[in-house]
């Protein structure tokens, strides 16, 4: 049962986009939408190879913010506000998820590659904004993005979380190998699994899975 694997947890890391909602709300394709403009309007190229672009960053620097630093060494600041201004009234409150999220002993904390204030405004929409000890974003690991170990460490260490004793649920399976690799329980929320030698549990039903950890 996935709860005796749990046992030692004291600290609970989720990331946002994906996994605190579900994907089906679409919420980040409206903000593909706004980097696609933006990385259009750095380069001078037409939407489909922005587009490309827009994806190539992100699969080889692990954001598309960290490919426009590296290759054009543009101000991180300017671009996630922008890539933020999007519609939050797609999202709406889960009830559910939020009573197994509170019932879990220990801390519970946020960590996305998107930016604190984006990651507070889901929260509040998804009923979840009391719900949390700390919220990180991608700058308080100096813009270095996830699945970088180096912005897993930053991040971890600043807030003084044990590895060990910790667990992160996450929707892009890249992103759990660094904690893996730092000794936490790892669970992959998604449609459909990714089988992997970092990924420990599979859910596509995070309010359900956390249900079990409580049985």
């Amino acid at each position: 049962m996935p709860a005796e694997h749990f046992a030692h947890v004291e600290t609970w890391v989720f990331d946002l986009d994906n996994t605190l909602y579900p994907p089906e709300t679409a919420l980040f394709a409206q903000i593909n939408v706004r980097m696609t403009d933006y990385v259009m309007r750095v380069t001078g190229v037409d939407r489909t190879e922005a587009d490309r672009l827009r994806h190539l960053y992100w699969r080889e620097h692990g954001t598309t913010l960290a490919g426009l630093m590296h290759h054009h060494d543009i101000d991180p600041d300017p671009f996630l506000i922008e890539v933020h201004e999007i519609d939050f009234t797609v999202l709406g409150p889960d009830q559910a998820l939020a009573d197994r999220i509170a019932a879990l002993p220990g801390r519970r904390i946020v960590y996305t590659n998107g930016t604190e204030p984006y990651a507070r405004r889901v929260l509040e929409r998804r009923g979840f904004s009391d719900l949390f000890d700390a919220v990180y974003g991608v700058e308080h690991a100096r813009y270095t993005p996830k699945p970088r170990a180096e912005a897993f460490e930053a991040v971890f260490g600043a807030d003084g979380l044990d590895p060990i004793r910790s667990a992160m649920f996450e929707d892009d399976p890249r992103n759990l190998a660094a904690p893996h690799a730092m000794g936490m329980r790892t669970v992959h929320v998604a449609p459909e699994p990714e089988p992997a030698d970092h990924i420990h549990h599979h859910t596509d039903d995070l309010a359900a899975f956390l249900g079990l950890l409580r049985d």
